[in-house]
C-alpha cells in the first residue's frame, strides 16, 4: 500500500517497477540499512573489501543458476550490470558482435524514444525478434511454431548479416519485461542455448526485472531449467536501495584488474539491504507466495478477458503479469489510447498500474501482498476497464 500527502490510499501494484520486492519499508530492511549507515555508508569495494559485501556477494553467486565456481561486480543499476556484461563478453571472446532483444541504451529495442537523439550508439549491436507468440514475427511464413524465431538467427542472419564466428553474446530476458510481459514459448531459451554453445556465444540473461523470486523461483530462467553463462540482476534484489550485480562463471572473469571499474557499486548500506531482502524473502517463503498470488491474479484475469473484448492476451508467471489490450479481437491491433486510459482510470481509483510494450497493462506487486488484496486490486482493474472501454 501506499499513501499521498493528502492521504488517499494507494494499492501499489508496480512497485517503483518491481523494486520493492518486499513491499515499502519493511522492518527488517529498514533496520539493516540504518545499522549499517551508523557504522560507515560508504567504502569503494573495487578497491577495499568489507564484509557485508563479501557475505551478500557469496549469497548471491550461491542463488543465480549453475553449480560452478562464479565471480561477481556489483554495480548501482541494471544499465551498469548491462554495461559490465557487454564489456566482458567483448574482452573474454575477442568478438565485437552482440545480439539484443532488450537491454541498456544499446541494446534496447523497446521504444524508438529511448534512442532517438542520442547516436551513434555502441556499434556490432544487432537485434531479433522475440519469442512473441502472440505477435509472431513469422505466423505469416510458416503454419506452425517450430521456433523459427530461434532458427532465423542461423539460418537467415548468421548466414547474410552477422558471422556468427564474430558474436561475443547473446543478451536475453527470460521473460521480456518493458517489451510487453511477454513469456515465450517452451523450448525458447533451450534453443537459444544450444546456439549460443554451438558457436561460442556467451549466454546472457537478464533477469533485472524478473529475477529475485518475482516469478516463483529465483531467477526466471529456471522454469525453463537453462544456466546461463552471466546473469544480470538489479530492481528487487534491495528493496528499493540501489544495487546491481553482473555474476559469471569464474573463468570468464579472465580481464585484469582496472579494467572494469565502479565507485559506489556494492556500497554498504546497498549491500546490507540486498542482504536483508534475500533473509524476508527465505524467512517469509516470499517465492512460493509470488507463485501462489501470481496464479490467484493470472487466474483472475483469465476470467475477466471472457467478459472484455478489448483484452487479446493474458500472460505470466508469478508475480508477473501483463494483459494486453486490443482495438478488436479478429486484427489483435494494439490499443494504445485504451491502455493508457485504463491506466489513468485504475489511478483514481486508487490502483497504481504501468504499462509496457505497444498496449499491455503489467501487474508486479510486492511479493508480500496477500489474497485479499489482489482481489481488490483486480476489482478495481475491472471497474477501470470497463470505464474506459465505454468512454472509447
Amino acid at each position: 500500500m501506499a499513501w499521498d500527502v493528502d492521504g488517499n490510499r494507494y494499492i501499489d501494484f508496480n512497485a517503483g517497477i518491481a523494486v520493492t520486492a518486499t513491499g515499502h519499508a519493511h522492518p527488517k530492511v529498514v533496520k539493516a540499512v540504518q545499522e549499517q549507515a551508523a557504522k560507515f555508508i560508504h567504502m569503494a569495494g573495487t578497491d577495499f573489501y568489507y564484509a557485508v559485501q563479501i557475505a551478500l556477494a557469496e549469497k548471491l553467486n550461491s542463488l543465480v543458476p549453475g553449480d560452478g565456481p562464479k565471480q561477481l561486480f556489483f554495480t548501482n543499476s541494471g544499465t551498469e550490470a548491462v554495461e559490465a556484461a557487454l564489456k566482458l563478453a567483448r574482452y573474454h571472446t575477442g568478438r565485437p558482435g552482440i545480439l539484443a532483444f532488450l537491454g541498456a541504451l544499446s541494446l534496447t529495442a523497446s521504444k524508438a524514444v529511448q534512442r532517438r537523439g542520442f547516436a551513434p550508439l555502441v556499434p556490432g549491436v544487432t537485434h531479433v525478434p522475440y519469442g512473441y507468440c502472440y505477435r509472431c514475427a513469422y505466423n505469416l511464413e510458416y503454419p506452425s511454431c517450430d521456433l523459427h524465431c530461434v532458427d532465423h538467427i542461423e539460418k537467415t542472419l548468421f548466414k547474410q548479416l552477422v558471422p556468427a564466428d564474430e558474436v561475443a553474446a547473446i543478451f536475453v530476458e527470460p521473460i521480456q519485461g518493458e517489451g510487453g510481459y511477454v513469456v515465450p514459448p517452451p523450448g525458447y531459451h533451450s534453443r537459444l542455448k544450444e546456439l549460443a554453445e554451438k558457436w561460442g556465444i556467451l549466454f546472457v540473461a537478464d533477469e533485472i526485472q524478473m529475477g529475485m523470486g518475482r516469478t516463483g523461483k529465483w531467477f526466471s530462467l529456471e522454469h525453463w531449467g537453462v544456466v546461463p553463462d552471466i546473469t544480470l540482476v538489479a530492481k528487487g534484489i534491495a528493496s528499493g536501495m540501489p544495487l546491481g550485480a553482473m555474476v559469471a562463471r569464474r573463468e570468464l572473469m579472465n580481464w585484469p584488474p582496472g579494467s572494469h571499474g565502479m565507485t559506489f557499486g556494492g556500497n554498504p548500506v546497498s549491500c546490507a539491504a540486498a542482504a536483508a531482502t534475500i533473509q524476508v524473502i527465505e524467512e517469509e517463503g516470499l517465492i512460493e507466495n509470488a507463485a501462489t498470488m501470481g496464479e490467484r491474479l493470472l487466474t483472475a484475469v483469465e476470467a475477466m478477458q471472457a467478459r472484455h473484448g478489448a483484452i487479446g492476451d493474458v500472460r505470466g508467471k508469478g508475480l508477473v503479469v501483463g494483459v494486453e489490450l486490443v482495438t478488436d479481437r479478429e486484427t489483435n491491433e494494439p490499443a494504445h489510447e485504451l491502455r493508457d486510459a485504463v491506466i489513468d482510470a485504475a489511478f483514481k481509483k486508487g490502483l497504481l498500474l504501468l504499462g509496457c510494450g505497444p498496449s499491455t497493462v503489467r501487474f508486479m506487486p510486492a511479493m508480500t501482498v496477500d489474497g485479499e488484496t489482489v482481489d481488490e486490486a483486480m476489482s478495481l482493474f475491472e471497474e477501470a476497464l470497463t470505464e474506459a472501454e465505454e468512454s472509447a
